[in-house]
């Protein structure tokens, strides 16, 4: 008497064929760059959910990562980003599994094992043809060609429902023990002693093959990222200059302040991929079309040796960075102006808007206007005197002075010059449209520990940023228990679109106090003290903490 797996049987099989898939597709993509279908799975996911789904998901991470305070923000929100997409690429495969396993069991009536066998590779390749569909669609890191990919993800699906029909003939087909007697409990008994024993040797080989692909994967990328950091480094050392514009300021940051230039490697990355886009910068080229008269197609060593670079040195913020958040940073950009090089493929009457593509299906729009008025709008090809890293948009991005970072695409590839205008890929989502960064002040420190004297009494610095996008700081003022605003000090800044780093000499008073700071624009203008959520036009509120002194 022979019994057929139950649904725990199929679940386990379906565990155990699809971690090694994960991990062969894993190694294969590291050492082949054919594709890792977990994430171009996730990344199009994203893609296609309704935008308020997706800006819950984003809030509901940032929440998680500051109120468990699990690390810098993006590259933490990154980290759960590829969690989630193994997670959800795993659990996927496995109800798909346990799905094939059913059907196999309903349709084996002739036991014939051929015939369940194309119903294996069929279950294959309809989980495989969608998967394959996607990766074509939203990867962008895969370095074989397209036929080479396709040809590798069919067979990898194809083996895995072909090994999931093996597992389940393998199961059904074992022998009874015994035949049918009074002794039948026993006969069952060592049917499923035989399986169980399967199920054992099955899960310690796939767990075997999982462990060694994955490690192997892992240790490959890992190198990779080694030798990338290291070739940032030296050339960062050979690139900046000693001192930055405002090294003769008079005014020193309060002892804690975050660095006010940002180390490359600690810049913020904000973007819709689980990993960044991998361009080839030979071949590559920025298309400028639609509403011109000169259509374009200019490779990255031609605008460096075309157009003259100008250096800006800029604060960017995230507009899902919260009040106090992480996602800001500070970095020297390089580029030419963008209107200079519109200028040469020559605009037609009635153009008012360009439409700013990237290679990762991102994209946004920016008025005429807006270019034509400021030349600090620049194709930036480098960033810190090196050219941009991969992650941070290599080989072209653009900057729009005053916006938060999703109206600045990575990764451009083509610019289009249209007569009216669109929204762009988050705005279509549900953020605002203008995205005009928000005038916000933070304390970075109660530098308790560095008190000094002075005439009789002690003073404790108080520090941190200030910034309000391309519109400049005036004044920022520190209150200490709901008392009066005190006017800080301000150092000078390293350019008009970067943060204020100021200081707060506070009288020392033992015992816990709550600190609270607020600024103003350039004209005078007041932030906003109104505590408002980042969605949809960016975080605002007055920001306090509280020290025991």
């Amino acid at each position: 008497m022979q019994r057929k797996p139950g649904l725990t049987t199929s679940a386990l099989v379906a565990v155990c064929i699809t971690a090694p898939l994960m991990a062969v597709l894993y190694l294969a993509d590291q050492l082949a760059g054919l594709a890792f279908v977990p994430y171009d799975f996730f990344d199009w996911i994203g893609r296609v959910l309704p935008g308020d789904i997706v800006i819950r998901a984003i809030h509901t991470i940032v929440d998680v990562i500051t109120a468990l305070n699990l690390g810098e923000t993006s590259s933490t929100a990154k980290t759960i980003e590829t969690l989630i997409a193994l997670v959800q690429f795993f659990v996927g495969g496995v109800v798909a599994g346990t799905i094939l396993f059913a059907v196999l069991r309903w349709l084996d009536r002739a036991r014939r094992t051929d015939v369940l066998y194309v119903v294996g590779l069929i279950g294959g390749a309809i989980l495989g043809l969608p998967m394959i569909l996607i990766s074509l669609h939203v990867n962008t890191t895969a370095d074989a060609p397209d036929q080479v990919r396709v040809l590798w993800l069919t067979a990898a699906f194809l083996v895995w429902g072909g090994a999931i029909t093996w597992a389940y003939l393998r199961l059904t087909r074992m022998p009874a023990a015994a035949e049918e007697t009074v002794a039948e409990p026993s006969a069952l008994e060592a049917i499923s002693l035989n399986r169980r024993q399967f199920l054992v040797r099955m899960g310690t080989a796939t767990a075997t093959l999982t462990v060694l692909g994955a490690g192997v994967a892992y240790a490959l990328q890992w190198q990779d990222s080694r030798e990338y950091q290291q070739r940032i480094e030296r050339n960062r050392a050979a690139a900046m200059p000693d001192d930055l514009p405002n090294a003769d300021a008079t005014l020193e940051p309060a002892p804690g302040t975050r660095p006010e230039y940002t180390p490359l490697e600690d810049h913020y990355r904000i973007d819709i991929n689980v990993r960044p886009p991998e361009i080839d910068g030979d071949s590559w080229r920025l298309k400028i079309g639609g509403m011109v008269d000169n259509p374009m197609e200019i490779g990255i060593d031609d605008l460096r040796s075309t157009y003259s670079a100008r250096d800006q040195y800029v604060t960017l913020a995230c507009i899902s960075n919260p009040v106090a958040g992480d996602l800001t940073s500070t970095t020297l950009w390089t580029g030419p102006s963008l209107r200079d090089v519109l200028a040469d493929a020559g605009l037609q009457d009635g153009a008012t808007h360009l439409r700013i593509s990237a290679e990762d299906g991102f994209y946004e729009t920016v008025a005429l206007d807006v270019v034509n008025n400021d030349e600090r709008v620049m194709l930036a090809y480098d960033w810190d005197h090196i050219p941009l890293l991969t992650q941070h948009g290599f080989p072209l991005r653009v900057y729009i002075p005053d916006h938060y970072g999703m109206k600045q695409p990575k990764w451009i590839t083509e610019i289009e010059v249209m007569d009216h205008d669109e929204d762009g890929y988050w705005v279509t989502r549900g953020w605002d449209k203008e995205a005009r960064m928000r005038a916000t002040s933070v304390i970075d420190v109660v530098a308790a520990d560095m008190s000094y004297e002075q005439d009789g009494q002690t003073f404790v610095p108080v520090g941190g940023i200030a910034h309000a996008g391309a519109r400049g700081i005036s004044k920022v003022e520190v209150s200490v228990d709901d008392g009066e605003w005190v006017e800080a000090r301000l150092r000078q800044p390293l350019s008009e679109t970067t943060w204020v780093i100021w200081r707060y000499d506070w009288p020392f008073q033992a015992g816990e106090h709550t600190f609270a700071v607020r600024c103003y624009e350039g004209d005078g203008t007041p932030q906003v003290e109104e505590r408002h959520s980042t969605m949809p036009a960016g975080a605002t509120g007055i920001h306090t903490v509280t020290r025991d002194v």
